[in-house]
């Protein structure tokens, strides 16, 4: 029963597993109606199967198709206005802040360099540029008013 229910599933064999265990749950709740020659209870039993594979087949064709939730986030309004706007929140706000801080950002974040990194490109120490890291990103919170996407 299950190399037919194998074949009927397209080789998915976690489906054809649960094709096996429908079927043979059916034929337990079944059992006192049963006609028990081995010929007709195996009949009974891969016509079973095969039902079972129709129908879940069905249902899946009835539902619509499930996104993942990286599609439904794009789908939900993350349009091109909004990050244009939110760019231009985020650039308005980094204008505020002092130029080395706005520096340290910049090349932290922006240029994604790590502290050693940006530390050498702005000849400062990697503390220094941690330091500024730090209270450039607390005056954007304040700027932003505690804005979710600053933490």
């Amino acid at each position: 029963m299950f190399a037919t229910a194998l074949r009927l599933t397209g080789n998915d064999r976690q489906w054809a597993e649960d094709v096996v265990q429908e079927t043979l749950f059916r034929a337990w709740r079944n059992a006192g109606k049963l006609d028990r020659q081995p010929g007709l209870l195996q009949a009974w039993l891969l016509t079973v199967a095969r039902r079972i594979v129709i129908d879940t087949r069905r249902s899946r064709g009835a539902r619509p198709t499930e996104v993942g939730p990286l599609a439904m986030d794009v789908a939900a309004g993350h349009n091109e206005e909004e990050r244009m706007l939110s760019a231009l929140v985020v650039s308005e706000a980094l204008s505020q802040l002092t130029p080395e801080h706005r520096e340290a950002l910049q090349q932290t974040y922006l240029q994604d360099r790590t502290v050693n990194e940006a530390a050498e490109y702005l000849g400062i120490s990697p503390g220094t540029v941690k330091s500024r890291v730090y209270y450039a990103l607390r005056a954007l919170r304040r700027v932003l008013g505690e804005s979710e996407g600053i933490r």
